[in-house]
């Protein structure tokens, strides 16, 4: 009896998280394409980027709290370190590659008339 009372919260906390995720996602995407097909008048960009991005960490969080139950076992430490270990790669990755990316776009900004016409 203790064992299908089990099965039957962590169901619902399953059916919980992926219905708070389908509601976070289809709300960036109705805005978002809202924003699109009214030719970019609808929402200020600025407004859009900070919608989709709380958007995504209030996903971010509701995936950890329901799907990896991050807080509800026996040793939450281990499993908050291996968390905060991928975000922290997730992060140098992220920053690196943008970094690169910049680098990139002002070393080929800065490239003389007769540079541009050789092949490599």
């Amino acid at each position: 009896m203790e064992n299908s009372m089990y099965r039957s919260k962590a169901f619902k906390a399953y059916v919980t998280g992926f219905l708070l995720s389908l509601i976070f996602t289809l709300i960036a995407w109705g805005i978002v394409n809202r924003h699109v097909t009214n030719g970019h008048h609808l929402y200020s960009h600025l407004f859009i980027n900070i919608l989709v991005l709380s958007l995504a960490i209030l996903q971010l969080v509701v995936q950890l709290i329901f799907f990896l139950h991050l807080g509800r076992e026996k040793k939450p430490r281990w499993n908050l370190q291996a968390l905060l270990a991928a975000v922290g790669i997730i992060i140098i990755l992220v920053v690196g590659s943008i970094w690169i990316m910049n680098n990139l776009n002002y070393s080929m900004m800065n490239m003389v008339p007769s540079q541009e016409d050789r092949p490599f």
